[in-house]
This record gives structure tokens, C-alpha cells and sequence, in this order.
């Protein structure tokens, strides 16, 4: 694996489990994607959120195996070391709650741009945390919007289901969370258009 993408896979999955572990775990907030609905679950059934990441990437991997094994590949790579890393973090968590007092919105908003600049520095450098970032690549194909804002839109449908379906009313802090994300993930894949098409012909031919 070259020392690039290497160190993009492993700083960008330390940047997403800060995010989610010290920012939007303790105050009930949601990511969008798969991180989103890995929370969702963790919420509602406390069950680990890697693990459930893991699972429900799973049959995106299955697609993405017959356009781009390459791509696939190093997703591999950046989804189980990312979710490891989550899990590992996720005894700490609470200490950065208790000992660093910032405000639920200041929270929110860096948290997603945390975990935002983690998702862009992977895909910048041909990687991922596996679903919806995959997805967002392949819809680059048929919509002529930068990678980050793809993401934002499906990003939006996650946490109005989680808004539906968890207690509380955290929506705004959510919403704050993914419009961060979104912008910090266009930041770190702008001016790549030349990747995503190459990225492209990858996938479909």
C-alpha cells in the first residue's frame, strides 16, 4: 500500500472515531450515512457502533466488488480500521464530555467537521469508510455535484429517520453535525474532478 494512502486511511479513521466518540456520542447526536445509522442502532440497542458499521456495509462491498476491486479494496482497509479504532475510543468518550465544557452546537459543529475532514482525506486519497461514500461515487456518475454534497443529501435522510425514530429532539444538533461534515469533505475532495472521473470509468467499465 503506498505510505500516502496509508497514512490518509489511518489519520482520516483516528479523525472520524474522535468525532463520533467525543462529540456526538455523549450528547445523542447523529451523523448521516452509515455512521448515521450505526448510531442510530448503538442508541437504540446499545449495540457497538464499528460493529454495526462492518454489517451494514457489507452488501454495498458485495456491489462495489464487481465495478472496482481496487476501490473496494482499500475501503476494506479504511472501514476496518476505522471501525476498530471507534470501538477502541469508545471508553473515553465520556471524559472528554466531563472535562472540556463546550456548548451542545459548538459540539455538534465540530464534530461533523471532524469526522467530515476524516471521510474527505480517504476518498482524496482513493479510500473510504465503505457505504454511503461508496454510493456517493457512483451517483457522481449520473449527477454533476462534488462528492461531498452527495453525501450531505443522503446525509439529511438519515437523521430525519433518526428523528423519527429516537427520543429527544437533537435534530438541529444533527443537521449542524452533517452541514459541517459536508462542508469539510468538499474542502478535502475539491478540485478532484479528474479523480472522481477516473474514479468513474473505474467503476463502470
Amino acid at each position: 500500500m503506498p505510505l500516502r494512502k496509508f497514512a490518509a486511511i489511518t489519520i482520516g479513521s483516528i479523525l472520524i472515531a474522535i468525532g463520533i466518540n467525543f462529540f456526538l456520542i455523549p450528547l445523542g447526536v447523529l451523523d448521516g450515512g452509515i455512521i448515521g445509522i450505526a448510531l442510530i442502532i448503538n442508541y437504540l440497542f446499545h449495540i457497538k457502533v464499528g460493529l454495526v458499521m462492518l454489517l451494514c456495509s457489507t452488501p454495498i462491498f458485495v456491489l462495489v466488488w464487481y465495478y472496482s476491486r481496487d476501490m473496494l479494496y482499500y475501503s476494506i482497509i479504511g472501514l476496518l480500521f476505522s471501525s476498530y479504532v471507534i470501538d477502541l475510543l469508545e471508553p473515553y468518550q465520556y471524559y472528554f464530555l466531563y472535562y472540556i465544557e463546550w456548548t451542545p452546537f459548538t459540539r455538534s459543529v465540530l464534530g461533523g467537521f471532524i469526522i467530515g475532514t476524516g471521510i474527505g482525506m480517504m476518498i482524496r486519497f482513493e479510500s473510504s469508510t465503505g457505504g454511503t461514500d461508496l454510493l456517493a461515487h457512483f451517483f457522481t456518475k449520473y449527477v454533476p455535484l462534488n462528492v461531498g454534497i452527495i453525501i450531505l443529501i443522503m446525509d439529511l435522510m438519515i437523521i430525519s429517520l433518526g428523528e423519527l425514530l429516537l427520543p429527544g429532539d437533537t435534530f438541529f444538533l444533527s443537521l449542524m453535525t452533517i452541514t459541517a461534515g459536508g462542508v469539510a469533505t468538499s474542502l478535502c475532495t475539491l478540485n478532484r474532478s479528474k479523480t472522481v472521473h477516473l474514479l468513474n470509468n473505474s467503476f463502470f467499465q
